[in-house]
């Protein structure tokens, strides 16, 4: 199950054809803030966006200077972003997949492996780790399941929604540099998401 942003939980790539096409913009052009606060400051490397979308985080890290490759399973998605990279000068490699089952090449590794607002089966999450070179850092930001009950908007399938238990789990073999609940503002109150950010150790191998 490929699940982004806000309720998009079990829908398939033709729901979400659907409503990129009916729409100029269904996400904001810029990116989340606390995606922006964490990583804004890090010295561009190679990345990977998961569930990538219209692109918006993949296209911010490419103007900072990050070789990016973005993968979704919308092509009307995948296709809105690289128009906007064209129209902004950036290069991005947009890969239309659906992110359960998709794997890099053989011998690819990441500076930064980015989880936005994806909510994905633990096992997905489990190997990601592997995909990051030496040093390399695992972002997630995504819905709390305390946002439930406690939160406003998002997801209402429990299944795919995160605990820091859960990341902090997925994270095995790498070092959990933060791993919380923030409250993000939304018109309708406040919203709960949980963010991880676990890194590579730059001397052995993720587990």
């Amino acid at each position: 199950m490929q699940t982004s942003s806000e309720s998009r939980g079990g829908r398939g790539p033709q729901m979400w054809d659907e409503r990129y096409a009916a729409s100029d913009r269904v996400w904001s052009s810029g990116p989340n803030r606390e995606v922006a606060a964490i990583v804004g400051d890090w010295p561009p490397g190679r990345a990977l966006d998961l569930g990538a979308g219209e692109g918006r985080h993949a296209l911010w890290l490419a103007e900072r200077g990050w070789q990016v490759t973005a993968v979704d399973f919308s092509a009307v998605g995948i296709d809105r972003g690289r128009e906007e990279g064209r129209s902004r000068g950036v290069e991005v490699e947009w890969v239309v997949a659906d992110v359960t089952a998709w794997a890099p090449p053989a011998g690819t590794a990441f500076d930064l492996v980015l989880v936005a607002y994806l909510h994905v089966p633990e096992d997905v999450f489990s190997r990601l780790g592997q995909w990051l070179s030496p040093g390399g850092a695992l972002v997630v930001v995504g819905h709390a399941l305390r946002n439930l009950t406690d939160g406003v908007g998002g997801p209402q399938d429990p299944s795919i929604l995160h605990t820091t238990e859960q990341l902090r789990a997925a994270s095995s073999g790498l070092e959990v540099e933060r791993c919380e609940e923030v409250l993000r503002p939304t018109d309708a109150g406040d919203a709960i998401d949980v963010v991880l950010v676990a890194r590579r150790p730059a001397d052995r191998a993720a587990g």
